[in-house]
C-alpha cells in the first residue's frame, strides 16, 4: 500500500537540500481515503479485503462510515427509501443482514420447484420452516420483498423458473402485509375508516404486485376535485367550496350550494372527464378495482359511488353509502338534522351519471318493490363487505381456471377478514382449498373452526376431514412421476418434443408443448364433447399438453398441430413452472420437466436447428453428439 512521493530530496527552510519521507496512501485524510475508496469500480469484495489491510483503513471502514453506506446504496439502490437522511446507521451490519437474506430468499427460492413440481403450489403452505428462519433473523420485510424484485427484474428470458416462483412469494408476502394493514383499518373507529382507504385496500390485496397505493389514488382525485372547483368557480365565484384548501374537509350547509357542488360533480366526472358505468363488461373484476376504475373511467355502482362519496365530502357535501338490492346507491339528505323517512332523501345513481331519484325511482330502477330497511345507510365496513361479496361472486362465475380461482381465494380471504365467522365462506374456502388440492393442514383448520361455529354441520364437515386426513397421507407417500423416454416402442410416433413452440393449424392459436402422451388419456366424455372422432387419426395419436398465448392449458391432437414458422413467447402465466429459459426459437425445460421427458431436449435441439436452420444464439448448447444425431434419424 506504500506509494513514494516522485522525487527523493526536497530543499529546507534554511535552504538546506533535506531528504523527504516517503508518502503512504494510508497518510492521506480520512474523508479523501473515503472518496478513494467509493469509486464505483470497488464491490464490497474489494472494501472487506481493503478494511483487512491495516488498522487506518479498517477505521476508515467502519460500519457508520461513507464507505459501507456507499456500497448498501450502489448495491440495493431501491432500499434508499426505507432510511433517512438525518439518521445515522451501521451500514456494515445492513449490508450484511441484506446479503444474508438475500441468499437465504435464493435459496428458499430454488428448493421450491422441486419439491413441488407435481402438485399445485400453494405459497403459505410452501414457505413453511424457510421464511420462518428467515423470519428469526429480525431483519425487515422489504430486505425479502427487494431479493425478490432483484430476481424478477434479472435478464427477462431466463431465469423462467426462479422468478415463477419469486413471483409467487412476492405475491404471499405482499397480500400478508396488507392483511395486516386491513385488519389495523378494522379495528379504528367507524367514524375514522374511509371508504376510500378501504376500497384501495381490497385493490392492493387482489393486485399485491401492482403500484397501487392511497397516496396515488389520493392525488388523482385531488386533481379531480380541483377541475370540478375550477367548473363551480365559473358558476358560483363565491361558493365556500372554492375556499377549502388541500386536506380540509369543511361542511357546506346550504342546499343549494350543496346542489351547486353535485351538478359541478357531474358535469366534470361524466361529461368533461367521460366516467361511466360498465355496462357491456359488468362482471369484470377490473370494474371492482379502484386503480383500474380511474385508470380505464368506468366501474360498477359500488366502486363509482365510493369515488363520488369521496369527492363530494371533499367539497363540502355528505352523502352516505346505501346497499341497495342489486345496486349500489348513495343518498343526499335533504333535512339539516337528517331523518329516518326515505322520503326525505334524494338517492344520487354513480353508475348513472349522479342522476338524482326519489325512492320510487330506485325501486322503478331494479324493477321491484323493497322496504324501507334497503334504503338505509350502511357503515364502512358493510361497504367492504358488498365490495368484496361482488368479487366472490365474479369468481364464482368463472371459468375454472386459475384465474378465477385466484379471484376466488383473493375474495374469500377478505371476506373472512373483515367477517371471520361466516359459516357460509368457511365452507366455500374449505371445499375450494380441498378441490384444488392445496394446504391440506389449513383446510382442517378451517374445518375446525367451522364445527365450533356450527355443530350442525357435522356431516359435510366429517366427509371433508375424513378425505383432507387421506390427502395428507397420501401425500407422505408421494408416487413417482412418469418419465416418458422417446425411444420406448410405444412412442415411436411422437414426433414433437418439450418445448416446442407450435401454433394450431384449425384454431390458430400459438403454444408451447409442455408434456405429451402416445395416445389420448382424456375420458370418453372429453373425447365425445371435443369430437375427437372426427379427426383423421381419432384419439388414437399423439396428444400433446399445450400452454397457449390466450393463457389457457390445452390437450391437443398431433395432426392439429405444426411448428411455428416464426417462433415467438408465449405469454401464459405458467411458463415458468416448466421453463428456465426462452431460447429465440423454444423454450429450455427446467430439471424437473427434463427428468420426466429425458430424451426431449436432444430432439427439441436437433428440430429447432432443421427447421430454422442454425443453432440458437446465447443458448449455451452445442452440435448435437454423433449418437443423438443418429436417434433423430431413427425417430419417425
Amino acid at each position: 500500500m506504500a506509494t513514494p512521493c516522485t522525487g527523493e530530496r526536497g530543499s529546507g527552510t534554511n535552504g538546506v537540500i533535506s531528504e523527504t519521507h516517503d508518502k503512504k496512501l494510508t497518510d492521506l485524510p480520512a474523508e479523501l481515503l473515503e472518496y478513494i475508496l467509493c469509486f464505483p469500480v470497488l464491490n464490497h469484495v474489494d472494501i472487506s479485503s481493503a478494511s483487512c489491510t491495516c488498522k487506518r483503513l479498517h477505521d476508515v471502514c467502519h460500519g457508520r462510515g461513507k464507505v459501507w453506506g456507499h456500497q448498501f446504496r450502489l448495491r440495493w439502490p431501491r432500499l434508499q427509501k426505507y432510511y433517512r437522511q438525518s439518521e445515522q446507521y451501521d451500514w456494515l451490519k445492513e449490508y450484511r443482514t441484506r446479503h444474508i437474506i438475500g441468499l437465504q430468499i435464493r435459496r428458499t427460492v430454488e428448493s421450491i420447484s422441486k419439491r413441488f413440481f407435481t402438485e399445485v403450489p400453494c405459497v403459505g403452505q410452501v414457505l413453511g420452516d424457510s421464511f420462518a428462519e428467515i423470519e428469526s433473523l429480525g431483519a425487515p420485510e422489504h430486505f425479502c420483498e427487494d431479493e425478490l424484485l432483484s430476481i424478477l427484474n434479472s435478464d427477462w428470458r431466463k431465469s423462467l423458473t426462479l422468478k415463477y416462483y419469486a413471483k409467487k412469494i412476492l405475491y404471499f408476502l405482499r397480500q400478508q402485509n396488507i392483511l395486516r394493514n386491513l385488519k389495523v383499518f378494522l379495528d379504528r373507529p367507524p367514524e375514522q375508516q374511509s371508504a376510500l382507504e378501504g376500497a384501495v385496500l381490497v385493490d392492493q390485496y387482489c393486485n399485491p404486485l401492482a403500484d397501487v397505493t392511497i397516496e396515488n389514488i389520493s392525488t388523482q382525485l385531488e386533481d379531480i376535485t380541483e377541475k370540478v372547483k375550477k367548473y363551480l368557480r365559473v358558476k358560483n365565484p363565491s361558493h365556500p367550496s372554492l375556499r377549502s384548501t388541500q386536506g380540509e374537509c369543511s361542511v357546506v350547509e346550504d342546499f343549494e350550494l350543496q346542489r351547486q357542488v353535485l351538478c359541478a360533480l357531474n358535469a366534470v366526472l361524466y361529461e368533461q372527464l367521460q366516467y361511466k358505468g360498465n355496462e357491456c363488461d359488468y362482471y369484470n373484476p377490473l370494474n371492482s378495482y379502484i386503480h383500474q376504475v380511474l385508470l380505464r373511467r368506468t366501474g360498477i355502482p359500488i366502486s363509482l359511488s365510493v369515488l363520488y362519496m369521496t369527492l363530494a365530502r371533499t367539497l363540502g357535501v355528505q352523502l352516505e353509502p346505501v346497499n341497495f338490492p342489486s345496486h349500489f346507491l348513495l343518498r343526499w339528505c335533504q333535512k339539516e338534522r337528517g331523518s329516518d323517512d326515505i322520503c326525505d332523501y334524494v338517492y344520487i345513481d354513480a353508475f348513472g351519471k349522479g342522476k338524482h331519484l326519489t325512492a320510487r325511482e330506485c325501486e322503478e330502477l331494479i324493477r321491484h318493490q323493497v322496504t324501507a330497511d334497503n334504503y338505509s345507510a350502511i357503515n364502512t365496513t358493510e361497504v367492504l363487505l358488498r365490495m368484496v361479496g361482488n368479487l366472490l361472486n365474479i369468481g364464482k362465475r368463472g371459468e375454472g381456471n386459475e384465474k378465477s380461482y385466484q379471484l376466488l381465494r383473493d375474495s374469500l380471504d377478505l371476506y373472512l377478514t373483515i367477517n371471520p365467522d361466516n359459516v357460509q365462506y368457511l365452507m366455500l374456502q374449505a371445499r375450494l382449498y380441498f378441490h384444488l388440492g392445496i394446504w391440506p393442514e389449513k383446510v382442517l383448520d378451517i374445518l375446525q373452526h367451522i364445527q365450533a361455529l356450527d355443530p350442525s354441520q357435522h356431516g359435510a364437515v366429517g366427509y371433508l376431514v375424513q378425505h383432507t386426513l387421506e390427502h395428507i397421507q397420501h401425500k407422505k407417500h408421494p408416487v413417482e412421476p412418469e418419465v416418458k423416454k422417446r425411444s420406448a416402442p410405444e412412442h415411436s410416433e411422437v414426433q414433437y418434443s418439450v418445448g416446442l413452440i407450435m401454433k394450431h393449424k384449425r384454431s390458430g392459436y400459438n403454444c408451447v408443448i409442455y408434456g405429451w402422451d402416445p395416445k389420448c388419456t382424456m375420458s370418453q366424455e372429453w373425447i365425445n364433447t371435443m369430437r375427437v372422432h372426427q379427426l383423421s387419426n381419432g384419439a388414437n395419436q399423439p396428444f400433446y399438453n399445450v400452454l397457449v398465448q390466450d393463457g389457457t392449458c390445452r390437450y391437443a391432437a398431433q395432426e392439429n398441430l405444426e411448428p411455428h414458422s416464426d417462433p415467438l413467447e408465449i405469454g401464459h402465466p405458467e411458463v415458468g413452472r416448466y421453463f428456465t429459459e426462452f431460447s429465440d426459437t423454444h423454450y429450455v425445460p427446467n430439471e424437473e420437466l427434463q427428468t420426466r421427458y429425458p430424451e426431449d431436449m436432444p430432439e427439441t435441439m436437433a428440430t429447432v436447428q432443421e427447421l430454422y436452420h442454425r443453432l440458437t444464439p446465447n443458448s449455451g448448447h452445442q452440435e448435437l453428439p454423433q449418437d443423438q444425431q443418429s436417434h433423430k434419424a431413427n425417430t419417425p
